[in-house]
């Protein structure tokens, strides 16, 4: 029976992004009206912790927001690993932005196994969706955590714009970097960002959901941003197709379902909860 891993998002710096990606909420560029705020007291990320612990999450991702794994930001997040390592036993992903290698091996001897950074689209298409920072960057940062041992999670959106050639180019970068996880999120439409683009037709994803199997069959592929607004209630036909893990709870900024209500869509679908991270 197919199990399906659960993983959870603990945004612990919000808003006022200084970069200028016209898909994020986060850019302080498009005035979104989103929080602002800088990390978050240890004690509320271990009360988030015990709350996705006990829904039967297995991994929880710390996220700043910003361009960079700054020196603050790294010794932060290490702290806040340490913590949250130490209670819950968490497979632990930290999603902080570009960064060298050595602020990476601090995450790691911290007790971070993964590290996220999405190369969001390819490499053709990116400047036509950020202007303040390069593709290649975010493909150099993931190869630095790969170098120190990290796990790589490495994604990306799809219907910000990119045509079908773009997303093959995409993903024949992404399995280049033989990631462990890779997200899938689509557009979520926000009338404050610069890409006037709807929710991406449900046929459309699910055939970008068969793209990314087809190119990371080893892969474990989660269902991120836009699982709700694009598949509603039903949907049983993504897992039929290559996802096998989800983000429970929410999208830093965009809220999802209960995660109970989650668990008894997948446990009515016939798949189990995975009990252990592979």
């Amino acid at each position: 029976m197919k199990e399906i891993f659960l993983c959870s998002i603990c945004n612990v710096s919000n808003g006022g992004c200084k970069e200028d990606c016209t898909y994020c909420t986060q850019s302080y560029k498009y005035k979104t009206g989103v929080e602002i705020y800088k990390d978050k007291p240890i004690g509320d990320i271990l009360q988030e912790a015990e709350y996705f612990a006990d829904a039967g999450a297995l991994g929880f991702c710390l996220v700043t927001a910003g361009r960079s794994l700054t020196s603050q930001k790294t010794e932060y997040i290490s702290r806040a690993a340490r913590a949250v390592k130490e209670r819950f036993g968490f497979h632990l992903i930290a999603c902080c932005g570009s960064a060298d290698k050595e602020s990476l091996k601090e995450l790691k001897d911290a007790g971070v196994d993964s590290y996220n950074h999405n190369l969001e689209t390819s490499r053709s298409f990116f400047p036509q969706v950020c202007t303040t920072h390069t593709w290649d960057e975010r493909y150099e940062t993931c190869e630095n955590a790969a170098s120190v041992g990290l796990m790589l999670c490495v994604g990306g959106i799809m219907g910000v714009g990119e045509s079908w050639e773009d997303r093959e180019e995409f993903y024949k970068a992404v399995s280049s970097l033989k990631p462990f996880t890779s997200p899938v999120n689509f557009y979520i439409p926000n009338p404050a960002l610069p890409i006037q683009k709807g929710v991406m037709d449900r046929d459309e994803a699910i055939e970008c959901i068969k793209l990314a199997k087809r190119y990371l069959p080893d892969t474990r592929l989660m269902m991120a941003g836009g699982r709700e607004k694009v598949f509603g209630l039903e949907q049983k036909e993504i897992f039929d197709n290559g996802i096998d893990a989800v983000i429970i709870g929410g999208y830093l900024n965009a809220c999802g379902k209960e995660p109970k209500r989650d668990i008894e869509m997948l446990r009515g679908y016939g798949l189990e909860i995975a009990a252990v991270c592979h």
